[in-house]
């Protein structure tokens, strides 16, 4: 396909389409009766990834006005791009990657008859079950996002760091136990030597009284690496910009769930409350009236920041911005109630800031 349309954009395909998606917006919403000057982009997980790269791709400018990334991380390192012809150091290019795929249906060479057979694959086996590799410790058959030099040109990081991401009102946060498995360790001192010259510190803030379980801590400190630390960095460089920002952390466990999510809220389960949904799916459990009235204050604040960029409004809780002086974020707690104040996981974020920035 290089060979094939050297000035075509390529890789990114899903990038593209939520590109032309906005830019179909930008065309057509006011016979709607949008406004095509007031649209926000939001995504969780891999679709919080999403609005890092049209933060600070080049050909998503002007395409909307206000952002909100729940659970999508902000440092280099979960779905970071990856160049697309030359292989690095641990890290392979999309192209090799690519030449693995082909191998995974026994297809070899980059020749035209190789071509042939990979546009005969069906959806299904390019789709591969959403593998991303060739069997378990087999060679990556996923790429990822691609720098492309023209859509992706740098990681969200290396823009953050230095400014050159969108200027646009931004809410971002993640939830309370938001990514197992991340980090492992089979002992709480080889969590802990992770954290290089911080781990005094780090035993500290996670376990001053040495009590924690391995699984809670390790649920800890690999939601503060992928998600809440650079939830946080995002948003300092936000502000820094001269953007608002605002920082929440979603802990409420709703009846239901008390026993299954004992160390916090698991990835992903904001997102009916974020849309108030809930109970909507075939197999979903009957909300009670709680759930739904935190649904209902969080699709408030989410709907409040599309209008106006301000979550704040009537007979909510004040939402303060990101200051990275006082570091105030709203924690929807366990038991459904939104608070505003310092947040309580400074001191590990702290640390986990220290030893991301060591690493």
């Amino acid at each position: 396909m290089s060979r094939e349309h050297p000035d075509e954009l390529k890789g990114n395909y899903a990038y593209m389409d939520q590109i032309a998606a906005l830019a179909w917006v930008q065309r057509n919403i006011a016979a709607f009766g949008g406004d095509p000057n007031n649209v926000t982009i939001f995504g969780e997980s891999a679709g919080g990834v999403s609005v890092h790269t049209h933060l600070t791709s080049p050909l998503s400018r002007g395409l909307f006005q206000k952002a909100i990334i729940q659970s999508g991380g902000g440092r280099d390192g979960v779905l970071t791009g990856r160049p697309m012809r030359e292989d690095r150091p641990k890290e392979l290019s999309a192209e090799t990657i690519g030449v693995n795929f082909a191998r995974r249906y026994g297809i070899e060479g980059a020749d035209e008859a190789a071509l042939v057979k990979l546009r005969a694959l069906s959806v299904a086996e390019i789709i591969d079950g959403g593998q991303e590799s060739a069997g378990p410790g087999g060679p990556a058959t996923y790429s990822g996002p691609i720098f492309d030099g023209r859509l992706t040109v740098e990681t969200a990081q290396s823009a953050y760091e230095a400014g050159r991401q969108m200027k646009v009102p931004l809410i971002i946060g993640a939830n309370s136990a938001d990514f197992v498995g991340f980090i492992s360790a089979e002992t709480k001192e080889a969590l802990f030597a992770q954290f290089g010259e911080r781990k005094a510190d780090a035993i500290a803030a996670y376990d001053a009284a040495g009590t924690g379980e391995l699984k809670t801590l390790l649920t800890m400190a690999g939601t503060d690496r992928v998600q809440a630390e650079p939830a946080r960095f995002t948003a300092s460089a936000f502000v820094a910009k001269g953007a608002p920002a605002y920082v929440y952390r979603f802990s409420y466990i709703p009846a239901a769930m008390k026993e299954q999510w004992q160390n916090g809220v698991p990835h992903g389960a904001e997102v009916p409350y974020a849309f108030n949904t809930l109970g909507a799916g075939p197999r979903t459990a009957t909300p009670t009236s709680q759930d739904q009235a935190v649904a209902r204050t969080v699709n408030t604040y989410w709907a409040n920041f599309a209008k106006t960029g301000d979550p704040n409004g009537p007979g909510l809780p004040k939402w303060p911005r990101h200051d990275p002086a006082t570091n105030e974020i709203l924690e929807f707690r366990p038991d459904g109630s939104p608070v505003a104040g310092p947040d309580p996981w400074k001191a590990r974020l702290d640390v986990t800031e220290a030893a991301a920035k060591a690493r």
